[in-house]
């Protein structure tokens, strides 16, 4: 199928480890890899299994302990034929051990592995105390673990091999530390309230014999102390007019766009969506659970229906998962939040638009601008948008330049 010459197929399906080359072959065409990366692949990992045979390997399970040896060697021969300096090894890595966790039961790729729980040992049940006790949904346990994991990497770089030896004088440096990596104050105080937690934790459980958690110092943050980060409208349609809607990639960046700018969607809300909250003979869209937790259904727009039935007929792949958007390559997961934000950054960047932290939340806070400058009332925005308190929402008032002009004219001075 992938291969004309019979001289090539014999080739591969002579090799010793042919068996296991058509079996990830196999899989990855399940997986809906393009031709051409499979193209790409199949020849490496001949390769590899001939480099494994020339190093007296006769097994498949003998083949991970020369992984590394293959990758030095290959990277080698690349510059030397090429004169390239850059690194080669994660190309040539990630498919030899992909092919080794299809054919070896049991095998690990050394690449992203799952995202630990900082100090499991040390002070069992914490991230099950957040989620039961406390009731935080999974992306706000999340945050813990990555806050926790940063004060982990601290403590490794200081020499503390053990919480018991933690001090007030330790856990006032690492605050310093954070605030001086040029983090945003609301991140310094998140990072500072979720150590303030673990260690309230880890007294109550008797492992620490004192609470240090007052020893946590965290910076002032104040209410409405900045602005929202939104753009003009006129930069929304340059964001959107960037999109090359020719491809799959750009008709699901479409519809995303749109979700955003017209809803004022969270990315983790878009990341969520299922084909059933997508009600087209009723002309709905419904977003089940909201930030606040409660749901939410739109008039769904006819310019976002249009973005959608595209993406759905010539961009979404075949696939039983009911999510709405997908990665664009193989292999086709549902797309997350992070990914989300990171495809507006594109095209915020590309646009040329100059915001401070560009990204989802950008053109979220574009629709929530518009809305307040068609003089919609603050609750009826935050109710829009999903805010559960209306101070959420105050914020956007800094913003309404009309009716903060009228209040610095002051008393009969809008006659002169």
């Amino acid at each position: 199928k992938y291969f004309t010459k019979m001289s090539t197929v014999d080739r591969y399906q002579g090799s010793w480890m042919g068996a296991g080359i058509e079996n990830y072959v196999v899989w990855l065409a399940g997986h809906d890899y393009k031709d051409r990366c499979i193209w790409s692949r199949v020849p490496l990992v001949f390769a590899f299994g001939e480099f494994a045979s020339s190093r007296g390997a006769t097994a498949i399970d003998e083949l991970p302990a020369l992984v590394d040896a293959f990758v030095e060697f290959r990277v080698a021969d690349q510059h030397r034929r090429t004169g390239s300096t850059r690194s080669m090894a994660k190309e040539i890595r990630g498919p030899v051990e992909q092919m080794l966790s299809i054919v070896l039961p049991g095998f690990e790729p050394t690449g992203r592995r799952p995202f630990a729980e900082p100090f499991a040992e040390a002070v069992p049940g914490f991230f099950d105390y957040l989620s039961r006790e406390r009731g935080l949904r999974p992306l706000t346990v999340h945050t813990y673990r990555f806050s926790l994991d940063h004060f982990a990497d601290y403590l490794g770089r200081i020499g503390v091999d053990s919480i018991l030896e933690l001090s007030p004088s330790i856990l006032s440096s690492y605050m310093v530390d954070r605030a001086g990596a040029g983090l945003a104050k609301s991140t310094v105080r998140g990072d500072a309230g979720a150590l303030r937690v673990f260690l309230r934790y880890a007294h109550r459980e008797g492992i620490l014999a004192s609470d240090l958690s007052a020893a946590v110092g965290w910076p002032q943050v104040y209410r409405l102390s900045d602005i929202p980060r939104s753009i003009s409208w006129a930069d929304v349609n340059k964001v959107l007019a960037g999109v090359d809607r020719r491809d799959e990639t750009g008709r699901r960046d479409y519809a995303i766009l749109l979700l955003l700018v017209t809803y004022g969607l969270r990315g983790r809300e878009i990341a969520a969506l299922t084909l059933d909250d997508i009600d087209w003979k009723r002309e709905r869209l419904a977003i089940p659970e909201r930030k606040a937790g409660h749901s939410t259904a739109f008039p769904l727009s006819w310019v976002v229906g249009e973005a959608l039935l595209d993406y759905l007929r010539h961009g979404r792949p075949t696939t039983d998962d009911r999510h709405v958007f997908f990665r664009s390559v193989a292999p086709h997961r549902p797309i997350g939040s992070a990914a989300i934000s990171s495809r507006a950054r594109h095209y915020l960047l590309k646009a040329g638009i100059n915001v401070p932290r560009p990204g989802a939340h950008t053109l979220r806070h574009s629709a929530v601008q518009r809305l307040v400058d068609a003089n919609f009332d603050l609750k009826t925005v935050g109710d829009f948008i999903g805010h559960r308190s209306a101070r959420s929402t105050e914020i956007y008032a800094k913003v309404d330049i009309e009716s903060l002009r009228l209040i610095a004219l002051g008393n009969g001075e809008e006659v002169l």
